[in-house]
This record gives structure tokens, sequence and C-alpha cells, in this order.
């Protein structure tokens, strides 16, 4: 071999080891691309114009890198989707005993609230309610076989247009309600915080099929007084921002602190862009040192519309970013949850991680398909979690002494997404743009069956084959 050839076969061979060497530094740092980008374009901002238009080049190149081309997906029609909330209506029988209540505006509302025993079912006929001055207060109790319901006969005819901190306060058991649309309608984001918040003994709480938007936590739920509203659902409802938040408060579309056994389904969560303070934002989060809670068949989307924003949205969690000690169930947060469970979930288009467990334990990561995010960070030596059946277009990360139980899953090296290769997200037609069929293949399983019939993303249940994922055709989330 010539001279000159070896020089250039020696060359490129410690181009190649410089580049794996760095590949390999980046898969042990675990920052990926799209947490890096702003990190280097904050760093050389400030600088000539050189350093500053290099480092806005590099911060787009690690963004196109790790996430392509991001833009709002308007064509996406989640409103067709038999996840979150529909256009028939639910419950209001109640039975022979019910105590039906007809209110025409928001005082008779608040007076059929104030009246309400267990079995009464007040119905809001069609229109407009405004909610000013003071919230609307569910104070009285309902009962296992008789809870007190508040519902629009038909969704989309009843809209509550609230200008107050939180539009509805639950502090009883068994409150009910079903088929409304709530706006948030304040000047001041910091004035719409709450849509309903759920305190003390308000068990049993239960919010199914409504549209709610424009709030910086559309459901809080906190313990009150040595008492915590356990035992809630929510259930089949669409909760957005049409904008970002411009607030420091946390903007959390559900803010689960302190309560147990609540379960959280089949709802669409998106666009929940905060736009000050620490501009970190999550879609959902169960914290505080509760248990037993499950998240299981949502569509969690973090940017659909609002792209390009700054900021860190983080899609899911157990933990969220902690608790202070006062609010925690036992006083301490030895841990922030303890056996709670994410099932079957779509994740889609977040900044930060697509899971995030924070001083989780004994927590359940199963059927989840997470795409276009940071992927699954499980963090600290007080969290430990089952993971199986996942399919993550991402690294499945443990860090600062977390225990991972890991079964069978998918997921993408950290290395990848820097050079930007995305197998996962390849198997789809087009996610980034909504649409989640299959671009070829489904991703099967090892082995047979699995041990348990549980029903997918879409409400279809599981067939004998075994998908990777949160489901096994996305046609059957789309209504007939």
């Amino acid at each position: 071999m010539r001279p000159v050839a070896r020089l250039a076969l020696g060359a490129a061979l410690l181009g190649a080891c410089g580049v794996v060497s760095a590949l390999f530094v980046v898969e042990r740092m675990g920052v990926a691309p799209r947490a890096l980008a702003p990190y280097v374009e904050k760093r050389s901002s400030g600088h000539n114009p050189a350093i500053v238009g290099a480092g806005q080049y590099a911060s787009r190149m690690l963004l196109a890198l790790d996430r392509g081309e991001v833009r709002p997906v308007l064509q996406a029609e989640l409103h067709a989707l038999a996840i979150g909330a529909q256009q028939v209506a639910v419950g209001g029988s109640g039975g022979e005993a019910a105590q039906r209540v007809d209110v025409i505006d928001v005082d008779g509302l608040r007076a059929a609230m104030k009246e309400a025993a267990a079995g009464t079912i007040i119905t809001l006929a069609p229109g407009t309610y405004s909610i000013g001055g003071r919230a609307l207060e569910a104070n009285r109790g309902g009962s296992a076989e008789a809870p007190i319901v508040v519902r629009a006969a038909q969704p989309g005819s009843v809209t509550l247009v609230s200008s107050v901190l939180m539009a509805v306060k639950v502090s009883a058991p068994y409150w009910r309600f079903e088929n409304l649309t709530i706006d948030g309608a304040c000047q001041r984001d910091d004035d719409c915080e709450h849509a309903f918040q759920v305190v003390g003994a308000a068990s049993h709480f239960a919010a199914v099929n409504n549209t709610i938007g424009g709030f910086n936590a559309h459901f809080k739920i906190n313990g009150s007084d040595g008492r915590f509203p356990d035992h809630g659902l929510i259930e089949a409802n669409t909760l957005f921002n049409p904008a970002p938040r411009a607030t420091r408060q946390p903007v959390t579309p559900i803010d689960l602190v302190a309560a147990s056994h609540w379960t959280i389904r089949s709802n669409i969560v998106r666009d929940f862009v905060k736009m000050h303070g620490n501009q970190i934002s999550y879609g959902a989060f169960a914290k505080g040192g509760g248990s037993g809670n499950v998240f299981e068949r949502n569509l969690i989307w973090c940017e659909r519309e609002l792209t390009g924003q700054p900021g860190q949205r983080i899609g899911v969690s157990l933990g969220g970013g902690g608790t202070g000690k006062s609010s925690c169930r036992d006083g301490r947060c030895i841990t922030e949850q303890d056996g709670s469970v994410l099932r079957a979930n779509l994740i889609v288009g977040c900044s930060d991680a697509g899971i995030y467990l924070n001083s989780a334990a004994g927590s359940r990561i199963e059927d989840n398909t997470v795409l276009d995010t940071g992927g699954i960070d499980v963090r600290y030596p007080t969290s430990s979690a089952q993971l199986d059946g996942n399919l993550v277009d991402g690294p499945i990360r443990a860090r600062d002494g977390a225990l991972l139980r890991l079964g069978d899953n998918r997921d993408t090296g950290l290395w990848r997404s820097f050079v930007g290769h995305h197998p996962v997200r390849a198997l789809f037609a087009a996610p980034t743009r909504g649409d989640f069929g299959w671009a070829g293949d489904a991703p099967l399983r090892a082995g047979g069956p699995a041990p348990e019939s549980r029903e997918d993303l879409c409400g279809a249940a599981r067939g004998a084959t075994r998908i990777y994922g949160a489901f096994e055709d996305f046609t059957a989330c789309r209504r007939p």
C-alpha cells in the first residue's frame, strides 16, 4: 500500500474511532439532542455574532436530527377518535329513585348544587353559563349507589365559561360531571388555574366525556385537613390549551397530589406549554405519596398545535418534580408514588421525556407507545419499575440509582438520535402528522399471548399475537 493511501486509511480509521467514541460518550451522558439543543443555543448567546450564529446553527441541526420537521398537526382529526370526549352522551339514567333538577342559568345551577342530595341529577339546559365571582361549590355528599350528577343532555350543548381561579370546587364524595364543555376565559392566565379542584373528602369523584380548555391545571387533586380524595375517575375527556400559558404556576392538565387509587383512562391531553418560570410542564402526573393510581389508554400529545415553543414538555410522570413535605400524604414523601401503573398510552411529540419516574416505587410501565420524545426516564434510588411490552422511539434509561426490571421492550439507543436514525418511528406511516398506521408489518413480540386479557389504546381486546406498544391497529381507534 502506498504511503498516501496508508495515511488516508489511517485518517479514516481515526475519524471513525472519533465518531464512535463521541457516540459512546453521548450514550453514557444520557442527554438527547432535543435537550442539548436549547442548552447550546443559550450558552452561545451574548457572544460575538459568529459564535451566536454557530450556536443557533448547531441547535437547529440537533433538533432536526432528533425530531425532524415539527409542524402544527392541524389536520389530525382527533375529534374522530374513539378516545377523548365523544359526541354521544354518557350517563343520565340514574334509576327510578333519582331526583331530577333542570336548570337554565348559573344562579339556578348554584342553587341546585347547594341543595343537592344523594341521587340528584342536575341537567343544564343548552346554552352558555358564565361563572364569575366565585367557584361553583360541590360540598354535599352523594353515595356509591346514588352519586350527585351535573350534566348536559348532549355533548357540545352546554358551555361553562369561567373567569375565576377555579370553576368548580369539589369537597364532598360521589360527585360526577359529564358531557360538559368548560372554557377558561380570564384576562390573565394566573387567574384561571383549575376547571376542577378536587380536595379533601371528595372521594369517588368522576369526570366523564367533558371538553376542557384554557386552564393551568384542568384537574387539581389534593388532600386537605388530613383527608384525601381517593378512588377518582377521569375518563374520556379532551383537555387542551389553545395558547401557551403565560404563567409561572404549574401547568399540568391532570395534577394529582397525594391521592390514591385514581383511574385516568381514555383521555386526550394536548398542548400544555408553560411560558414563564421554569417552563417545565407535564401532561399528567401523580405524586405526593399516593399509591395505586392507573393511567391507561390515554393519548398525550405534548405539542400538537403549539409547536416550536421554548421550555420542556413531559408526557406523563409518576413523581413529577417532587412534592413539598407539607403536601405529602405521609408528611414525608419517602416515595412520590407506590405501585402505580402506566399502561397502553400513546405519548407523542414532547420536548423532554415521554415517561418520567421520580421516586416512584413498584411501578409498572406496560404496553405504551412513546414517539418523538426523550424516551422513558427512571430516576433516583427510590424508583423501581417493571417495564414490558413498550415501543419507544428513544432510550429507556435508569439513572441516579433507579432500579429497572426490563421485560420484552423495543427501544432505540440514544446515539441514533444524534445521527438522525429512528427505527421505531419508521415503523409508523407518518406519526408526526398524526398517522399512526403501520408503515409495514406490525412489530411482533416473541413468545406467546399476553398473560392477561386487557384492552389496548383503542378499546380492542389484545389478540393472540402479541405486538409491542399501545395498539395493534390504530384504525380501530377511529369511530365508525
